[in-house]
C-alpha cells in the first residue's frame, strides 16, 4: 500500500480518539514506559564482531539500497547511543544503504505517524510499544512481513503482539515480562516461604502486613498499566481478556478484592505506577509486589542492602505472566526491503546481544535470550518465564477494551462495584466492541 492510500483511514481513527495505548500502560503509562520500564539501562557489555562480519558479507549482495529513516521515542541517552551504534555499524559495513534514526517525543509519537503519512513524510522503520502494534497495522500502515521475515525461534508472546490476521506486521525488538518481587527477610520474620499460589499469597501477604508495612501490592492505576499488572491474575484462571464477565474474570476479581478486605494490600496501589511500587518496596512499605525486568538495574543500585528475589506469579491453575517490550514495524510503502535487510543486522547474535544488555531488555529471540543472563539468576527467572508471557490483544480496540478492564478492577478495588457488578459492565463494553 503507498503511503497516500492511508490517510483517510488513518485520519478517520484518529478523529475517533483512538490514540491507542502505551507499552505497559495507557495514558499514563505512556510516558510511564519512556521514563521507567523504557529508560532504565542495565550495564553494557562487550561484544564481538561476528554476527556483524556475517551480515556485512549478506548485505553486500543485496540489491537493497537507499536510505532507511527510524523512528524511535526514547528519551535516555544510553538508549540512544546504543542504537546510534549498531546504525553505524550497519552503515559501515556495507555501501548500498544509509540508516538514519530521528528522535520523535512520546506524547507526539501517534500525532507526527499521522501527520507524516498526510505528508507522504512517513519513515521507513518504527519501534513501538507492543500493545499499539494491531491498532496501526489494522490501519494498513504497516508492511505484511509473513514470510519475507523468520519468528520461528520467537517466543510465541511478543509474535503474537506482531500478529493480525494471521498475518506478520513487525518484528519484536525486545521484551520484558512481570513476576512477583519479595523481601527475603520480611517472609524470613513472619516464617513463610515464597508463595506460588493464589491461596498462600494472600496468607503470605496477611502475615507480612503490619502497622507500616503492606504485605502485596501491584500497580492498579485506572489506566493501561494497571491493566498490564491486572492481567495475570485472569489468565492464570483460564480466561481470557475478553472473558471478564466470566467465572474466572470474577474469580480474579474477587481474588483482588479479598486482598484489599484484608488489609493486605493497599488501596493506595491504585494511584502508584510501577516506578511508585518499586520504591515502596525498597523502602520497606511493602513485602511483595508485581513488577517487572526493568525495575532490576535501579533496584540494585538504589537499594543495594535490601534483600529481595523474585519468582513467578502466583498462579491459579495455569502460569503466566504479563509481556511488555517494544517492536519494530516497516512502513508499508517505504524502504522496505532496506527496513528487512537493517533489521535483519539489528536482531542477529551479537547486535541483539549488545542493545539488550544496554537497555536493560530480554531478546524476544528466545535463542539469543536463553543464553543473555548466564551466571545472573534474577535475570534468569524473567528468561524462564518469558515462554508463560501474553500479550495485550492484540486488537485494533484494545485501548478501549483496556479501560473497561482498569476501570473494573478499580471499582473492585475501591468498593465502588463487586467482582459481579464490575465483571458485567466491562463485558457489555468489550462486546459492544469485538461483536
Amino acid at each position: 500500500m503507498k503511503k497516500k492510500k492511508i490517510l483517510s483511514l488513518i485520519m478517520a481513527v484518529c478523529m475517533t480518539g483512538m490514540l491507542f495505548a502505551g507499552c505497559g500502560a495507557g495514558s499514563e503509562q505512556g510516558t510511564a514506559a519512556s521514563t521507567e520500564k523504557n529508560e532504565t539501562a542495565a550495564a553494557p557489555t562487550q561484544t564481538d564482531n561476528s554476527a556483524a562480519e556475517e551480515v556485512k558479507a549478506d548485505t553486500s549482495e543485496t540489491s537493497a539500497e537507499g536510505t532507511v529513516t527510524i523512528w524511535y521515542y526514547w528519551e535516555t541517552e544510553g538508549h540512544q547511543e546504543a542504537l546510534n551504534h549498531i546504525i553505524e555499524e550497519f552503515n559501515g559495513s556495507q555501501s548500498g544503504l544509509t540508516v538514519e534514526a530521528k528522535y520523535v517525543p512520546f506524547a507526539d509519537f501517534k500525532k507526527q505517524l499521522s501527520i507524516g503519512a498526510s505528508a507522504s513524510e512517513l519513515p521507513d522503520l518504527v519501534i513501538l510499544d507492543n500493545p499499539d502494534h494491531a491498532s496501526y497495522a489494522a490501519m494498513g500502515i504497516f508492511a505484511d512481513l509473513t514470510g519475507r521475515f523468520d519468528v520461528s525461534t520467537y517466543y510465541d508472546g511478543p509474535v503474537n503482539s506482531c500478529t493480525l490476521d494471521g498475518k506478520l506486521y513487525g518484528v519484536p525488538f525486545g521484551s520484558n515480562d512481570l513476576l512477583l518481587f519479595y523481601n527475603k527477610d520480611m517472609l524470613e520474620a513472619a516464617n513463610c516461604e515464597v508463595p506460588t499460589n493464589w491461596d498462600e499469597l494472600l496468607a503470605t501477604a496477611q502475615a507480612c502486613t503490619t502497622d507500616s508495612v503492606s504485605g502485596f501490592a501491584h500497580c492498579a492505576l485506572q489506566n493501561e498499566e494497571g491493566t498490564f499488572n491486572f492481567l495475570p491474575w485472569v489468565w492464570s484462571t483460564g480466561a481470557t481478556s475478553y472473558e471478564i464477565n466470566s467465572e474466572g474474570g470474577i474469580k480474579a476479581l474477587t481474588f483482588v478484592q479479598d486482598l484489599v478486605n484484608s488489609g493486605a494490600m493497599t488501596k493506595e496501589a491504585i494511584n502508584w505506577t510501577q516506578g511508585d511500587t518499586m520504591h515502596q518496596f525498597i523502602a520497606g512499605n511493602l513485602a511483595m509486589m508485581i513488577n517487572g525486568t526493568w525495575q532490576i538495574p535501579t533496584m540494585r543500585a538504589d537499594a543495594p542492602d535490601v534483600n529481595w528475589g523474585v519468582a513467578p506469579i502466583p498462579a491459579d491453575v495455569q502460569p503466566v505472566s504479563g509481556l511488555g517490550g517494544e517492536n519494530y514495524a516497516v512502513i508499508a510503502g517505504g524502504n522496505e526491503e532496506g527496513a528487512i535487510k537493517f533489521l535483519e543486522y539489528a536482531v542477529s547474535g551479537d547486535t541483539c546481544l549488545y542493545m539488550m544488555q544496554q537497555m536493560g531488555y530480554i531478546s524476544s529471540d528466545s535463542t539469543i535470550a536463553e543464553g543473555q543472563f548466564e551466571g545472573d539468576e534474577v535475570y534468569q527467572v524473567f528468561v524462564d518465564q518469558m515462554k508463560y508471557a501474553q500479550a495485550r490483544g492484540p486488537l485494533p480496540e484494545w485501548p478501549e477494551i483496556s479501560d473497561a478492564i482498569s476501570l473494573a478492577f478499580n471499582k473492585v478495588i475501591t468498593g465502588d462495584s463487586d467482582p459481579v457488578q464490575a465483571a458485567e459492565e466491562a463485558q457489555k463494553t468489550i462486546d459492544s466492541i469485538i461483536k
